[in-house]
């Protein structure tokens, strides 16, 4: 089948994870710079969350463009990327109105987490449709940047426990690495 309203809905549901995001940001009460202070805590949050969805839009669109065509499987393990981004608010606000607590932070990195794994199902699933022998399977090779990624999670929310500010500041780490686009697929293909 197509791959067209796979990507559609995709996109879709990416588009409404940042606006609910962004409507849980609450306009401060005062007119003064000093007014923002006591919501730091809620727009760092948001900001990073705000990357981590564009990073997952971007990493997706290109997984899309290296392909033709889908399966159902291929449509499930999307559908399990969708949910765990899907939770990524949730845990946004959860984090930020709480000034990151231990807690709120752990949770942060799990989601992260859950959200990585979910994506590396959703390409293998991708490669076994296509056969191992594509451009696809051929541009993620073994996927270091991936494996490490979801190690670095980990280490953030057990870290977390340790001090909050630790697994945060891991988590912003791994949203540096893939910060610039993944370029291994746009160099396969030549684009």
């Amino acid at each position: 089948m197509g791959k067209g309203r796979l990507e559609a809905f995709s996109d879709g549901v990416i588009a409404i994870i940042i606006t609910i995001m962004v409507l849980e940001l609450k306009v401060p009460h005062g007119t003064s710079l000093d007014a923002l202070i006591p919501l730091a805590p809620v727009l760092l949050s948001y900001v990073l969350s705000f990357i981590y969805v564009g990073i997952y839009w971007n990493n997706h669109h290109h997984l899309m463009h290296a392909v033709n065509h889908v399966s159902g499987r291929v449509l499930w393990a999307n559908l399990h990327l969708l949910f765990w981004l899907s939770l990524i608010p949730f845990v946004t606000g959860w984090m930020g109105e709480n000034h990151f607590a231990t807690v709120p932070v752990a949770a942060y990195g799990v989601i992260l987490f859950m959200c990585a794994i979910s994506y590396t199902l959703l390409v293998r699933s991708l490669i076994s449709h296509h056969g191992d022998n594509t451009a696809l399977a051929d541009a993620i090779g073994p996927d270091k940047k991936g494996a490490l990624s979801m190690v670095l999670y980990l280490l953030g929310v057990v870290l977390a426990f340790v001090h909050a500010w630790l697994g945060f500041a891991f988590y912003i780490g791994v949203a540096l690495i893939w910060f610039i686009p993944d370029r291994r697929i746009e160099n396969r293909l030549g684009h």
